[in-house]
């Protein structure tokens, strides 16, 4: 099968396309016909050896051999293994790879189910919101899920107000919709360019940090969430009511597959919509990587890998 093979770390002409062995489902597991992956900001932060924490996963000073990325997928289930009971051939399906990757491949096996608690790490699968093309469902087993528990971890509840920057990307454009479901006050912190991106999903109030330094404001909020970690608890303090918290995508509580469902409800009840920027063929995974490392993308960036 075609897969991208992530060769050394380093820029994104690291990435080789290779043809190599479809993988065969064990018992408990499905075999994934893979119809698109993304460009998520954890997939090129691995290619980059972002954390230095990444060699330790992945290989200290190259990586493992045929690593292929790709967290976050969906397509069509193939086949299943003997003793899977939940998903059957021809299932259309989208799907956390877990820590094994392996997204920027034709084919990818991941277990029925997984231990509870153990989402994060070994993957999870899940039936395809019926509403969403293949790219826009690729999109939501990192991003949402990511954006999703941020919240749940902060306690958001209704009434409350939060802030958050990075509100364009994938995890803001997800966190302030979610926001809104919960009933919260959002304030994005974006550029002037993605102002009424933000406010057509829901933003209340915008700070164009081009034009103002957020951390200055005289507002106070619940909830702080810097979904692009460039700011500290320390720079935003101030900005906290009293029991106020501050999250930036450490330490999140474990991903559990009730998560990826509830996300699924509110997508085919329209409460919750992935933006897409910008879809890719598997064969410009370079020129992909390389729009995501520019840091100006709009919501998601989706790779095709079968053109249906």
């Amino acid at each position: 099968m075609k897969a991208v093979i992530c060769t050394q770390y380093g820029p994104p002409e690291v990435l080789q396309i290779k043809e190599v062995k479809k993988p065969n489902p064990k018992d408990n597991e499905v075999l994934i016909k893979v119809y698109a992956t993304t460009a998520h900001i954890g997939d090129t932060r691995i290619r980059r050896f972002d954390p230095f924490l990444v060699r330790l996963m992945f290989g200290l000073f190259k990586p493992k051999k045929n690593l292929i990325l790709g967290l976050e997928i969906s397509g069509v289930i193939e086949s299943v293994g003997k003793n899977v009971k939940s998903f059957k051939k021809d299932d259309k399906v989208f799907a956390l790879t877990g820590f094994g990757l392996g997204g920027y491949a034709e084919y990818k096996c991941l277990p029925e189910k997984v231990n509870e608690g153990t989402q994060q790490r070994k993957g999870l699968v899940a039936l395809k919101p019926e509403n969403l093309s293949y790219e826009e469902a690729a999109t939501i087993p990192a991003g949402g899920l990511t954006a999703l528990k941020n919240l749940q971890k902060a306690n958001i509840r209704d009434g409350q107000k939060i802030l958050i920057n990075g509100a364009s990307g994938s995890l803001g454009t997800y966190a302030i919709q979610l926001a809104k479901y919960y009933g919260s006050e959002v304030t994005a912190v974006c550029s002037s360019k993605n102002i009424e991106l933000v406010k057509s999903i829901g933003a209340d109030k915008v700070i164009d940090y081009t034009e103002e330094d957020f951390t200055k404001t005289d507002d106070k909020y619940d909830i702080v969430y810097d979904a692009v970690m460039k700011s500290k608890h320390a720079h935003c303090r101030r900005l906290l009511k009293k029991n106020g918290v501050f999250v930036n995508n450490s330490r999140l509580p474990k991903i559990e597959e009730e998560d990826l469902l509830f996300l699924r409800d509110l997508i085919e009840r329209n409460k919750l919509k992935p933006i897409l920027d910008r879809t890719y063929s598997i064969d410009d995974i370079v020129e992909a990587h390389r729009y995501v490392d520019n840091g100006h993308k709009k919501g998601n960036v989706a790779i095709t890998v079968y053109e249906q």
